[in-house]
């Protein structure tokens, strides 16, 4: 299988594309993450978004710790092809390792950031490392 699609990525200095993760139906955003090479060819692979962890500098498969996978349902590159966008069925409803359903729960309501997004299950419950 050729590379090309991956080689007309404008990839960072550090080898990394931003990627935005979209819920299919909804059209919500769901997170913001990374990919590098690797990742992305796992993602297309397997159907399942792997990111790439640079505060851990490693694989990141999504859900393997939480069980909240995102399952692609379309991948989309922008215009300038630097920015990444995804569509994911949520598995579990929870994409924030918060335990809410998106990572953009805070908003600036007269400057400060307030959560308008519940928790839907306490992260302790989630995480068991």
């Amino acid at each position: 299988m050729t590379e090309q699609w991956l080689d007309e990525i404008k990839w960072t200095e550090d080898g990394l594309v931003p990627v935005i993760s979209q819920e299919a139906g909804t059209g919500k955003i769901l997170m913001f993450a990374w990919m590098n090479r690797e990742s992305f060819k796992l993602t297309v692979q397997t159907g399942h978004a792997v990111y790439w962890s640079r505060s851990r500098k490693k694989l990141w498969h999504k859900g393997e710790e939480s069980g909240n996978q995102q399952v692609i349902k379309d991948i989309r590159i922008d215009c300038d092809n630097d920015v990444v966008l995804i569509s994911v069925e949520q598995k579990g409803g929870i994409a924030c390792h918060t335990g809410r359903h998106s990572c953009f729960f805070k908003k600036l309501e007269q400057d400060q950031w307030e959560p308008v997004e519940p928790v839907i299950k306490d992260p302790k419950d989630i995480y068991h490392k």
